[in-house]
């Protein structure tokens, strides 16, 4: 009787060890299933917490509304845009203050930055333009015109055939990347005189719109009609013309993190590059698709055609 008492308890102690290890690798294909243990990161799989986004203004229309339409299709991710300017955008995700920093320049470009750190994402290009206001006057410049407007030697719009007017510079500051792309490939490396500065494009657009005489630039993306584009050497800001180079300023949309993105950063960055946001979104907002452009540039400004 006892022999059959200790042959039924081994037995139960055998099945309820089965059980337990039929339970540990259950739970270990479920973890493998979900792509990892969730606990270091839980935006895997479920698109749940927050990414933080600051820098190019330029860029910020754009990868705003990306934001909105991403928020909508994954309610729990919490994705914050920010502007201030390409070198805050560098700066802050050099630091890993941020978690994507906006840039209308390389990383290379900017010398307090250590370009090897971080990882580019090119979501986009756009095309930057003169503007000015609507009685002005004017709406074609040579690019040598361009030039001695920005560098003081034109004054008045009625030497180049426009109105009686005094000419008034509304410039960026020195770390916005939209004066940086201006400058180097509207300007030529001439540095502006000085005029008025503001941080924001949207208020570039209001000054140039309310003040006779007054010049700025602006991405595509910020035309509307209260300003006039204005167009160089008869070639006309439009993408077009950017994509195949015939116009000449123009900058990559550069989406820096400080390493290989993870998480819900990586894939709210593979939303921007998909065929979703780039053949609809993009061109709807006034930016390029990358993947469309014939010309190619690097961190040193050369110019190739894309084979």
């Amino acid at each position: 009787m006892k022999k059959q008492w200790l042959l039924m308890f081994v037995v139960v102690v055998m099945v309820m060890a089965v059980a337990a290890c039929g339970g540990e690798e259950e739970a270990e294909t479920s973890a493998e299933e979900s792509g990892g243990n969730g606990e270091n990161d839980p935006a895997v799989g479920n698109e749940s917490g927050s990414v933080t986004i600051a820098g190019s203004s330029a860029m910020q229309p754009l990868v705003g509304a990306a934001a909105e339409i991403y928020q909508e299709e994954e309610p729990e991710a919490n994705i914050q845009v920010q502007a201030g300017g390409s070198g805050a955008g560098l700066s802050q995700v050099a630091a890993e203050q941020v978690d994507i920093g906006n840039s209308d320049l390389f990383a290379e470009e900017e010398d307090e930055i250590d370009a090897g750190e971080l990882v580019d994402h090119r979501v986009a290009v756009v095309g930057m333009a003169p503007v000015v206001h609507p009685d002005a006057g004017v709406d074609d410049l040579t690019s040598e015109e361009l030039i001695d407007v920005w560098t003081g030697e034109i004054t008045n719009w009625s030497e180049l055939g426009g109105a009686d007017e005094e000419i008034t510079l509304v410039n960026r500051p020195q770390s916005s990347g939209t004066r940086t792309t201006f400058v180097n490939h509207a300007l030529h490396g001439e540095e502006p005189a000085e005029g008025i500065t503001e941080d924001s494009s949207n208020t570039v657009r209001q000054i140039v719109s309310e003040t006779e005489g007054a010049i700025g630039y602006l991405a595509f993306s910020y035309f509307d009609d209260s300003i006039t584009k204005v167009s160089i050497d008869g070639v006309e800001p439009t993408a077009e013309n950017v994509q195949t180079g015939e116009y000449p300023i123009w900058a990559y949309q550069h989406s820096y993190t400080h390493g290989e993105p993870q998480g819900l950063t990586k894939e709210f960055l593979d939303f921007m590059l998909s065929d979703e946001i780039q053949e609809t979104l993009v061109p709807e907002q006034g930016y390029i698709n990358v993947n469309q452009m014939e010309v190619e540039r690097d961190a040193e400004g050369e110019e190739t055609s894309v084979e």
